[in-house]
């Protein structure tokens, strides 16, 4: 969810090409910018092939899967009448785009969240026919495609069924596209963002827009940058923008020297991805088979309660889709049934070189909904902190995140399954309390 772990190959390969290449800016056309030009042509080809994009769509080029999200939020023709429409189950990015929304006098709905995450979709569909599109006043439908909490798949569907009530669409596929397969002839919509470290861990800092060039027609830059422009009037207003769509939406110098690294990357998760569902499936069923058997030596109470979406089968054969994804939140708990502060597990986790995490992973509406706090998150008032609603829950909030993806085998699984372990025994758990109290001091919310 957070990053996957880059491959070896990937750095080697992308080092001996820096080795014998001088890159520039590719705003010249000096020999070194034509060199930079090319491999950026090339990364936006791959990226294209690789999610079946017809001929209409280009790619825009960000920082990251936020900055596309951010960049369609601040360009969107937001106005009097128009909605918003997003599920409560969604990534801070996507709620983030309410602000620009509300801002140019927009409405915002939510699609509730159902208590294991994602939406009902019969719920989304009522939510989108009440709230539908009345021309030529734009509206927008952002579509979380995997929940980085809950470790739900929305269907699709939902997005055409938006489409065919006139709302722009907007799909959030960062969390959904590192192990799955995806097609825009399949699911075509407006827009789709993405960011390519959480796909094949290399490099960071790119991410990209995948965009119909006609979705882009209607949007509006609030400012321009160097690159985006062909002429700029100084003094005085008038800005001719640069001739290429993509080129009017990158701000500033595009991240050339990392986007070889971007094709390399595609051609690598091309080769595995078609195998990821069968394998994670079977990795996931362990890890949650397992879990659930692991008891407290001393109560035989259960050590942990999942949360998240359980798949309700597994995947058998090659190109058969995987119903969630790969990721499990849970709260660990004590002998009695209490839960333990997240951060003394992220503590002890951490002793044993286990990176997780924890907290409500930039996904407040999902982290409500799984832990059952959708009342109290409705009494928040403005100036809130963390602390304060801390404070009033009485314990520490948010889960505990395992998150399973190209990189993660067996051992992976069967040492965090060794670590649950040690939670429950009481001996061992002592030990790593003492030490985390110690070097920490602990939680106020500590039983």
């Amino acid at each position: 969810m957070g990053g996957a772990l880059y491959p070896a190959s990937l750095i080697d390969a992308h080092t001996d090409f820096l080795q014998q290449s001088i890159m520039g800016n590719t705003h010249s056309v000096s020999n070194s910018s034509m060199l930079s030009l090319r491999c950026a042509n090339e990364a936006r080809t791959e990226v294209l092939r690789f999610f079946n994009a017809p001929s209409d769509y280009t790619i825009i080029f960000t920082a990251n899967a936020t900055a596309a999200l951010k960049l369609v939020g601040e360009s969107f023709p937001f106005s009097p009448g128009s909605t918003y429409v997003l599920g409560t189950d969604s990534h801070n990015s996507v709620h983030g785009i309410r602000e620009y929304a509300l801002a140019k006098g927009a409405s915002v709905c939510y699609i509730p969240s159902t208590s294991t995450g994602g939406f009902n979709v019969s719920t989304a569909k009522t939510t989108l026919l009440a709230n539908r599109p009345v021309s030529p006043v734009p509206s927008l439908f952002a579509l979380t495609g995997q929940s980085n909490i809950s470790n739900c798949k929305n269907p699709l569907s939902v997005a055409a069924y938006a489409s065919s009530l006139g709302y722009y669409t907007l799909l959030d596929a960062a969390a959904l596209v590192p192990t799955t397969p995806f097609s825009l002839v399949d699911c075509p919509v407006d827009a789709m963002a993405i960011s390519f470290y959480k796909m094949f861990g290399f490099p960071t800092g790119v991410g990209a827009l995948i965009v119909k060039k006609s979705f882009l027609a209607q949007l509006k830059r609030p400012w321009f940058a160097g690159g985006a422009v062909d002429v700029v009037q100084v003094p005085g207003t008038i800005v001719t923008r640069a001739h290429e769509a993509h080129e009017q939406f990158e701000d500033g110098t595009i991240n050339y020297l990392t986007l070889p690294a971007v094709t390399d990357g595609i051609r690598f998760l091309s080769t595995y991805l078609p195998f990821l569902p069968l394998r994670l499936s079977s990795l996931l069923h362990y890890l949650i088979s397992s879990l659930s058997k692991i008891r407290h030596d001393t109560t035989g109470n259960p050590v942990a309660r999942i949360l998240s979406r359980i798949p309700q089968r597994r995947v058998k054969t090659l190109g058969e889709p995987a119903e969630t994804g790969s990721t499990v939140s849970l709260v660990f708990l004590d002998p009695v049934g209490e839960l333990l502060p997240n951060s003394f597990i992220e503590f002890s986790a951490s002793r044993r070189n286990i990176s997780l995490r924890t907290g409500c992973v930039c996904n407040p509406g999902g982290a409500a909904a799984l832990l059952g706090i959708e009342a109290d998150m409705a009494r928040l008032y403005p100036g809130v902190t963390l602390k304060d609603f801390e404070c009033h829950m009485g314990r520490e909030l948010g889960v505990v995140r395992i998150s399973l993806g190209l990189a993660s085998n067996f051992q992976d699984v069967w040492r965090v399954l060794s670590f649950a372990a040690a939670i429950a025994n009481e001996q061992a758990r002592t030990i790593l309390w003492n030490q985390w109290k110690t070097l920490t001091g602990g939680s106020q919310f500590a039983p």
